[in-house]
């Protein structure tokens, strides 16, 4: 076996945190047993899942795997909408809050089941008076606002297929994706609010209109006041349209594997990739996976802080939360605006229990301080979680003790777009944590440690894989059912890879490394960026850090760190030293970057993510790549000045 088959694990992380024993004592899940009864009898188990929802006509076949295509639950019949609204109110909690929405100007909504039933029905009929029909696409491109739920939710009760794309997106991300899908409705808004600026929905979509033959209608939400173009025939005021909408509609009976929704996730070449997700095994495995992970009891207040643009909010927001019948809040805006306690607030004014964050955020809090969350009182909080990427060691100690009192369990948690739900995670009664790892799969799912032969690798870094087919997972891409067997199907025989690299250790715990795009070859060692980064941020001087490979004549690569720093410390040739010597130490010399950047800021995309691409340009010293999907385009300029500067 080569270097390059397996990928060296080099951090070692000892820390560990057993479950309290009074959150281990009422939690849903306080045996371990669940895993091996789950494993004995895989198809009965998430059949009993299944039957925790309402359907409207069983299956008579759990699960047909003909690889790479699964189809679960056949023959069997329902709704994704009545299961997250109707069954509620008919079991006598239509006056529980459903959605707590609060603004990024300040404004509060409470929205019952029963309202939200209501507006949901009343939408549904706005849709079919637009001529949309089961099957039909309808694209939503809407803030982070309660309409966004009831414009997913009213096109599940009739049959029509969403695609949501984040508001944060251009007017060619948008178009892109409706002329993929041929979406016959879309649904925006005047605007949008973000750190108190108006973000131009309307505007971005009447350029992506130029060129969507397919849009047949517009339905524009009033949500600014700002004055908009509204072209005669083709758009129409949400406002308007819901005043004479009827306010009965009954759910369409879905069979399993009709689709529910269409979500882009980038490729790292071509055009993004439309990932389908159908009804039935969806919806199981976003149900069980949100009350067994988040522990969701009928008392709990759950904040999910994701955007439904991506598909955290998709799972954790809408469909999950909602199937499961608790009460969540939603808010719009920035978590750093107008002040950087923003979420700390939050959390304290609505009485949030159960919060689950990117480690992104989780960083951005450490930069702030400690002494932000500690203004608030956030005492009812009972569990965290993590989502997005992988969390280091250090962000996650700091949470625990910041933001969790040290009192709160943290589920971190590893899936994808393409999973449709979450796959390794901690069970919060009875899983013992490690600082950065996301431990073990969740009962049900499949995952294995693969070599580039396929072999398994008991201990060490290799390539993660699901090795059996899982409720939640996706389809087939969107038209492209070739693409969908070539990316996920083609580097073993019926095995699912996930374009993660991860490490296992003696406990067999999962460490996500991140993507094998962003695996590095040094001297003839395959590192994880990951692992770097976690040792730059173990300094007590860094907030962030990205680290990315850039040409090297005779190691091959060579690691290139662009580095944030805590509130309070200063850039120096010393640090830039220090730091360099630490990653040695931490983890060994091998991992020792040739380059340290300090910067303000890293390129960011809206949701979160770093461009990691966009800094491999920059280091290797090339033009830069398409900057549109960045929250602020500038700071690769300025880390391309700064970068250019030094190399002198």
């Amino acid at each position: 076996m080569t270097a390059i088959d397996r990928i060296e694990t080099l951090l070692d992380e000892q820390r560990s945190f057993p479950p309290p024993e009074g959150f281990r004592k009422q939690a849903h899940v306080s045996d371990p047993k669940v895993y091996e009864q789950a494993k004995k009898d895989r198809e009965g188990y998430w059949a009993d899942w299944a039957r925790q929802l309402d359907w409207i006509k069983p299956w008579h076949k759990v699960l047909e795997w003909k690889p790479p295509h699964a189809k679960w639950f056949l023959g069997g019949k329902l709704n994704a909408s009545a299961n997250c609204l109707d069954r509620h109110v008919k079991a006598g909690r239509g006056d529980k809050v459903a959605l707590i929405w609060e603004g990024e100007p300040g404004e509060v909504r409470r929205i019952t089941y029963r309202e939200l039933l209501g507006e949901v029905t009343r939408f549904a009929n706005v849709l079919k008076g637009l001529d949309v029909k089961r099957g039909d696409r309808v694209a939503i491109y809407l803030p982070m606002v309660p309409e966004v739920a009831v414009a997913m939710l009213a096109c599940a009760r009739i049959g029509a297929p969403h695609t949501v794309v984040f508001g944060g997106f251009s007017a060619d991300s948008l178009k892109d994706r409706i002329n993929d899908n041929q979406a016959k409705v879309l649904i925006t808004a005047d605007g949008g609010y973000r750190r108190g600026s108006l973000v131009p929905l309307k505007v971005n979509a009447d350029e992506a209109l130029k060129d969507t033959p397919s849009v047949k209608h517009v339905v524009v939400l009033k949500r600014t006041g700002k004055d908009v173009e509204m072209r005669r025939g083709r758009d129409q005021w949400w406002h308007d349209l819901m005043k004479t909408a009827g306010d009965t509609c009954a759910p369409e009976a879905m069979d399993a594997e009709d689709p529910l929704y269409i979500l882009y996730t980038s490729g790292t070449t071509g055009k993004p990739k439309g990932i389908l997700h159908t009804t039935g095994g969806y919806l199981t495995q976003a149900y069980a996976t949100t009350k067994w992970v988040f522990d969701l009891k009928d008392d709990d207040v759950f904040w999910c802080t994701a955007d439904v643009g991506w598909v955290t909010g998709h799972t954790y927001v809408v469909y999950g939360p909602l199937a499961l019948g608790v009460t969540e809040v939603m808010y719009e805006g920035a978590p750093d605006f107008p002040a950087k306690d923003r979420f700390w607030a939050i959390c304290e004014k609505h009485g949030v229990t159960v919060f689950y964050t990117a480690p992104t955020a989780i960083r951005a809090f450490m930069k702030w301080g400690p002494d932000l969350p500690a203004k608030h009182s956030l005492k009812k909080l009972r569990l965290l979680g993590t989502v997005g990427e992988p969390i280091n060691p250090e962000a996650w100690i700091w949470y625990h003790k910041n933001i969790g009192g040290e009192r709160c369990p943290i589920v971190d948690t590893w899936w994808q777009t393409e999973t449709g739900g979450i796959m390794i995670t901690p069970l919060p009664g009875i899983t013992t944590t490690k600082p950065g790892s996301a431990t073990i799969p969740f009962p049900g799912i499949e995952a294995e440690l693969l070599d580039g032969q396929g072999k398994v690798v008991p201990v060490g870094g290799g390539f993660l894989a699901i090795t059996s087919p899982w409720p939640g997972m996706l389809r087939t891409i969107w038209g492209d059912d070739e693409r969908y067997q070539q990316t996920y199907w083609s580097k073993w025989k019926n095995v699912y890879f996930a374009g993660d690299g991860a490490k296992r250790d003696a406990d067999s715990y999962y460490w996500i490394l991140g993507r094998v795009d962003d695996v590095l070859n040094v001297a003839g060692h395959r590192i994880g960026t990951m692992e770097v980064e976690s040792a730059l941020v173990d300094h007590p001087a860094v907030a962030e850090a990205a680290v990315v490979g850039k040409a090297h004549e005779m190691k091959g690569q060579a690691l290139a760190a662009f580095v944030t720093l805590k509130e309070g410390k200063q850039p120096s040739d010393a640090l830039r030293e220090e730091l360099k010597a630490h990653v040695a130490k931490k983890i060994g010399a091998l991992a020792r970057p040739d380059d340290v950047i300090f910067s303000a800021d890293l390129p960011k995309t809206r949701s979160g993510k770093i461009m990691r691409r966009l800094l491999k340009d920059i280091a290797e010293g090339r033009t830069l790549g398409d900057t549109t999907t960045l929250a602020d385009p500038a700071v690769v300029q300025r880390l391309k000045d700064q970068y250019e500067e030094k190399e002198g």
